[in-house]
């Protein structure tokens, strides 16, 4: 059987974080400490995205895709990697706290939609609202939004070995449960921390090379 790979999007498929990035330059300076709560735990993921997007007009939708279509960038290698797991026939998923309507076009072209797991945003009210398609299952109480631990359970089969790609916090769950992790910023000082088996990447180029001599897939 082969190993079953998540991989995070903001900060590990993309160089910056896009929801940071929109928040600097559309959202009222209110943000920030609904930014600082979430970091020091005071609310949750899902409540303090819910709140910062909700500082945003609906009507800022197509400009928010542009400006990120036009200054994010995808790490070196992206699309090698993609292509080489094909190869492999290693599944591949992207799980993202990020949000439908702009990792879906940052994403176009890279991989198939039915593959990218993320949180979704209607536009339908005055201000974007936030929901959540993939919240948290029963072994979960974090209010994560896109709960990434309980998508690794309903997403590898029994008894397939686990590989989780990431940068941050909202990696660490999933991490836990991995038979290894390929990590770099914050995650990979936890993955230290805690003495979980990992490799440290840059490009993924490093991520294609850390599979090739992985244990978990020999």
């Amino acid at each position: 059987m082969k190993p079953v790979i998540f991989c995070d999007f903001d900060g590990t498929i993309t160089l910056n974080d896009n929801i940071i990035a929109v928040m600097k330059k559309f959202a009222p300076p209110e943000w920030e400490a609904i930014k600082d709560d979430i970091l020091a735990q005071k609310c949750s993921v899902q409540q303090g995205v819910g709140r910062m997007f909700s500082l945003l007009p609906s009507s800022l939708k197509e400009e928010i895709v542009q400006f990120l279509l036009d200054t994010a960038r995808i790490r070196d290698g992206f699309s090698e990697f993609v292509a080489w797991t094909k190869q492999q026939h290693m599944p591949l998923y992207i799980v993202s706290g990020g949000i439908d309507f702009f990792v879906y076009p940052l994403l176009d072209g890279f991989i198939e939609k039915e593959r990218i797991f993320c949180n979704r945003a209607d536009f339908r009210g005055e201000t974007i609202q936030i929901t959540w398609p993939y919240a948290c299952d029963e072994h979960c109480q974090n209010e994560c939004g896109c709960c990434k631990p309980s998508l690794l359970r309903k997403l590898a089969p029994k008894g397939a070995k686990t590989i989780v790609i990431g940068d941050s916090i909202t990696d660490l769950a999933a991490a836990k449960l991995a038979d290894h992790v390929i990590a770099r910023d914050f995650l990979l000082e936890k993955c230290r921390e805690f003495h979980l088996p990992h490799t440290p990447f840059t490009t993924f180029y490093d991520v294609i090379d850390a599979l090739k001599e992985s244990e978990v897939i020999a």
